[in-house]
This record gives structure tokens, sequence and C-alpha cells, in this order.
């Protein structure tokens, strides 16, 4: 788990900056119509950070949980991303990672074979639920700065 903790930890290091020389205009703009713009795609990872804050943190404490599924449409509208000042949602995305980092290092070894069921799946180690973790948040960093958008 710490090479999850380490690649998330570099990401920190060297993406905010790329994220900060986007303009408030580009961050706002959609790809096409129906797709999130950069700042909602930002949102959504907000969203996954407070999520999984939750799921690292709860299922520390015994050796299975299940936790609710994630609306991302509807939470990503509810939110106003899209209104939301571009530097304040890289702000907030980076504060909630770094916390993450922090968790994910300080937590107990024997913890990352507790299992999290989400929305009904199948339940899987913390551990992997970290690693996915680490895994999504680098997909859509990737369609921020190469510019695809989502639904």
């Amino acid at each position: 788990m710490m090479e999850a903790a380490n690649r998330l930890a570099r990401i920190l290091g060297s993406v905010p900056p790329r994220l900060c020389n986007i303009s408030e205009s580009d961050a706002a703009l959609r790809s096409a119509p129906g797709r999130w713009s950069k700042k909602e795609i930002l949102g959504h990872l907000i969203d996954s950070a407070g999520n999984n804050h939750q799921r690292f943190v709860r299922a520390q404490f015994v050796p299975s949980l299940e936790f609710p599924n994630y609306e991302q449409e509807a939470w990503v509208a509810a939110q106003a991303y899209a209104t939301e000042p571009w530097p304040d949602l890289v702000n907030l995305w980076l504060l909630l990672n770094r916390h993450l980092v922090h968790i994910i290092e300080a937590m107990p070894e024997a913890s990352f074979a507790h299992e999290c069921a989400i929305g009904g799946k199948a339940p899987v180690a913390l551990s992997a639920l970290i690693e996915d973790y680490v895994a999504h948040l680098e997909h859509h960093l990737d369609q921020i700065l190469c510019g695809a958008g989502l639904p």
C-alpha cells in the first residue's frame, strides 16, 4: 500500500501546477453537449476523495463494511462545480488528497485485508479499494490535462 500512497504523493507533487495553468474559462468549457467540463471532472474527483476518505477510515475498524453507491451525476450537479472558482477546486482537491496519503501511510497493515462492499457489489479488500482510487484519479486527471470530458 505504500506504493499506492507514494504514487498519489508523486501526483500531488507534479499535477497541481499543471492544473493551476488551466484558465478559468478553459476549466469551465464543456468539450461537447452532455459532457462534463474540467471543473466538473475535478469536482467528481473531489467527491471521490470525500467518499473514499469515509471508506478508508471506517473500514479500519471492522473486518467487513458496506457503503452506499455514489450517484456521480446527481452529486456533481447538486454541488454546482461548474460555477465554483477553479483555484478553489484545485486547492480543495489537493488538500483532500494530501490527507488521504496521510491516512494510507498511518493505516495498520492488518486493515488492508478488511472487506468493503459498495452499492451492493461484491466485497473487495481495502487495499484493492485504495489502488483503484489512485487509478481512478489518474484516469480522470488524464481527461482534464488531455482535454477529454465525461459524462
